[in-house]
């Protein structure tokens, strides 16, 4: 059945309360503007329907959409609750709080509210690991969204597709989203924005998964300009913890640990938990890997993480980075067995797919393998997390791992042949 329009409402309110055109009008408006409004042949300002709602003794939400307050403000609990139950790291009572706003006939006449929870809802599918379905509800925003309108929306829903798509492991299109995005900001001038920063940082992100770290540090560079001109703490961290990333990947570790902590000095107490344990996650494996004499105080920060991301909103992809460097911290503290178990439990956490974590958690896998002196364990996940990292198109870390394979096969004394493919395997990933 077709809802009342909003002049159809303003009608029926005012005959029910027995008050005339006139009446309704004065002092502000006219009796003829208030018979435009009924006849719906003007739309009126929001002020005005807030003084005919004021005048009528109603909401102006029940003016416009016709929902009544009780319902809206059950709808809004319900949403609360959602936002809750999603930063508490409780996904499923997300999702389904959010799925019954979406089930709600009444949502529909509430635009913002039916936003809202198809925005939570692809979130809670992000972090129940339904990266399939929050990609579709993603698309749907990201055709939707407006710069114009809300220019820090449209890039969130933006890095969250670009976000989601890498962790499903199609890079390719992690980097379109993004790269798209970006450049349309370009266009339209708003480059020197917070938004701008952070779709940079998806972007490179995802050009760190696909191996191009050229085009990375050439970004990672514009990104650490660029926020530096915009000059908000918030930017300013963005691009930091980017560079530190990018910085990590490139072997340069010292440079990463000053990045770092610089980010980490910036991010204020406003800033996201899940965002902000991936900072804390990088800084740790970064001091892993530049001061390995502080491999105690990165294991007890990534500790410190852990407890925190199980009482929060963070998807799969979170919990397995944080697992694989604490197994990290435990193989340079001497403790190849906990290394194992930690590596192994972030392994079944990510499943089949090929991913960047899942090969990282490989490789860390292998290693501490080689310690217990379990080479052929170690053979066999390596050669795992080469494969992984070639279906990604990451061809400089599938090198690295065919090389460390190889390593491997000769410690086992291992035939020839094996050990010459893993040469010719890293040899090839590099186009030599």
């Amino acid at each position: 059945m077709d809802r009342e329009t909003l002049g159809q409402r303003i009608r029926a309110l005012r005959i029910r309360q027995g008050v005339s055109q006139a009446q309704l009008a004065f002092p502000e408006l006219s009796d003829s503007y208030i018979s435009l409004i009924e006849s719906d042949k003007r739309v009126p300002a929001p002020s005005v329907v807030d003084l005919l709602a004021a005048k009528l003794n109603c909401s102006a939400t029940y003016l416009v959409s016709g929902v009544s307050e009780d319902v809206v403000d059950e709808l809004r609990v319900t949403l609360d609750y959602a936002e809750i139950a999603l930063q508490n790291g409780a996904a499923a009572e997300a999702r389904a709080r959010f799925a019954e706003v979406l089930a709600n006939a009444d949502a529909v006449a509430l635009p913002e509210m039916l936003h809202q929870a198809r925005w939570g809802y692809a979130l809670a599918l992000e972090a129940a690991g339904e990266l399939e379905e929050a990609i579709t509800g993603l698309l749907e925003l990201t055709e939707e969204a407006s710069a114009e309108a809300d220019l820090d929306h449209w890039a969130k829903v933006h890095v969250a597709l670009s976000r989601c798509l890498r962790e499903r492991g199609d890079i390719s299109a992690g980097v379109q989203a993004a790269e798209g995005a970006l450049r349309h900001l370009i266009a339209t001038g708003a480059d020197s924005t917070d938004a701008a920063v952070h779709l940079g940082a998806a972007l490179l992100a995802a050009f760190i998964e696909r191996g191009d770290l050229v085009r990375a540090r050439h970004l990672a560079a514009q990104l650490v300009e660029r926020a530096e001109r915009i000059g908000t703490p918030r930017a300013r961290m963005v691009a930091y913890w980017e560079a530190a990333y990018v910085a990590e990947i490139r072997g340069e570790y010292g440079e990463g640990v000053t990045l770092a902590e610089r980010a980490l000095m910036l991010a204020g107490d406003g800033e996201d938990p899940r965002n902000l344990n991936r900072l804390r996650v990088i800084y740790a494996g970064l001091l892993l890997r530049a001061r390995p004499d502080q491999a105690a105080r990165a294991r007890e920060l990534l500790n410190r993480v852990r407890a925190e991301i199980s009482a929060s909103s963070a998807g799969e992809i979170d919990v397995a980075w944080c697992l694989t460097e604490l197994a990290r911290a435990e193989t340079a503290l001497g403790r190849p067995a906990e290394a194992v178990r930690l590596a192994e439990e972030a392994i079944d956490l990510l499943g089949d797919a090929p991913r960047r974590a899942t090969a990282g958690a490989l490789t860390v896998l292998g290693e501490a393998c080689v310690r217990l002196g379990r080479q052929e364990r170690a053979a066999e996940v390596l050669t795992r997390a080469a494969t992984c990292l070639e279906e990604m198109e990451s061809s400089r870390e599938a090198a690295q791992a065919w090389f460390d394979l190889a390593e491997v096969l000769a410690e086992t004394g291992s035939a020839g042949e094996p050990r010459m493919a893993a040469y010719r395997r890293a040899l090839t990933c590099v186009g030599v």
